[in-house]
C-alpha cells in the first residue's frame, strides 16, 4: 500500500473516530434505560396515603392485625413492665432473666453506670441528689427531681423505678422508647448502688 493511500486511511479513521466521540458527548439518548432487575424501578407496593383499588374502604395504611407483636418487643410483663405476671403490682427486684442476659451483676451495675452518666447526670447529679447542671441553670423549683435518698424513692419496688425510666413521670421524659429494656433495668441496678453507697458515706441504716 503506498503511502498516500496509507495517509487517506489514517485520515478517514481519525474522521470517523472524532464524529464517533462527538457523538457520545452531550447527546441525550431517547432508548429506554437497559434494566437489569425491573422489580427495583416498578415495586408492587403502597404509597403512604395513597389510595387502594383492593380494600374496601379505599385507605392503603392498614392497621395491625389484633394480637400482633413487633419482634423486638418483650411480652412477659415482669422484664419488659416491670409488674408482677398477674398485672397488679410492681416487682420487687430486678429480673434474675435481665441479670442473666447481661452475664452477671457486677456488668449490669458497670452497663447502667454508663447509661446513667448519659441520660440521668444532667438532671439528678452524679450521686443522685437531684442537683444536675439542668435543675440549676433552670432556677426554678417546679423543675428539681427527687433525690434518688429520699425515704420514698429508696423504698420503691424495683418494678416501679423501671417503670418510671420507662414512661417518665412529671417533668421528667420516658426513656423507654430511645432505651432498651436491658439498659433501663442496668440504669435500676446502678440507681441501687448509688443509694446503697450515699447510704453507707451518711451512716444510713440500710
Amino acid at each position: 500500500m503506498s503511502s498516500a493511500r496509507l495517509n487517506r486511511w489514517s485520515a478517514c479513521a481519525l474522521v470517523l473516530a472524532a464524529l464517533a466521540l462527538s457523538a457520545c458527548r452531550g447527546e441525550i439518548s431517547q432508548e429506554p434505560p437497559v434494566a437489569i432487575l425491573r422489580n427495583m424501578y416498578f415495586q408492587p407496593k403502597y404509597v403512604a396515603q395513597s389510595k387502594s383499588l383492593f380494600f374496601q374502604d379505599k385507605r392503603t395504611m392498614r392497621l395491625p392485625v389484633e394480637g400482633t407483636v413487633a419482634r423486638e418487643m418483650e411480652i412477659t410483663p415482669q422484664l419488659g413492665e416491670g409488674r408482677s405476671a398477674d398485672g397488679t403490682g410492681f416487682v420487687d427486684t430486678i429480673p434474675i432473666q435481665i441479670v442473666q442476659r447481661v452475664g452477671d451483676m457486677d456488668r449490669l451495675v458497670t452497663r447502667g453506670q454508663g447509661r446513667y452518666g448519659i441520660y440521668c447526670v444532667p438532671c439528678h447529679d452524679g450521686v443522685g441528689t437531684g442537683k444536675g447542671l439542668v435543675i440549676q441553670r433552670a432556677q426554678n423549683q417546679a423543675f428539681q427531681p427527687p433525690s434518688f435518698h429520699d425515704d420514698r424513692i429508696r423504698k420503691m419496688t424495683d418494678g416501679q423505678l423501671f417503670q418510671t425510666i420507662s414512661y417518665g413521670a412529671n417533668n421528667m421524659p420516658a426513656y423507654g422508647p430511645q432505651l432498651p429494656i436491658e439498659d433501663r433495668w442496668a440504669i435500676v441496678a446502678y440507681v441501687r448502688a448509688l443509694q446503697i453507697s450515699q447510704a453507707n458515706n451518711r451512716g444510713v441504716q440500710q
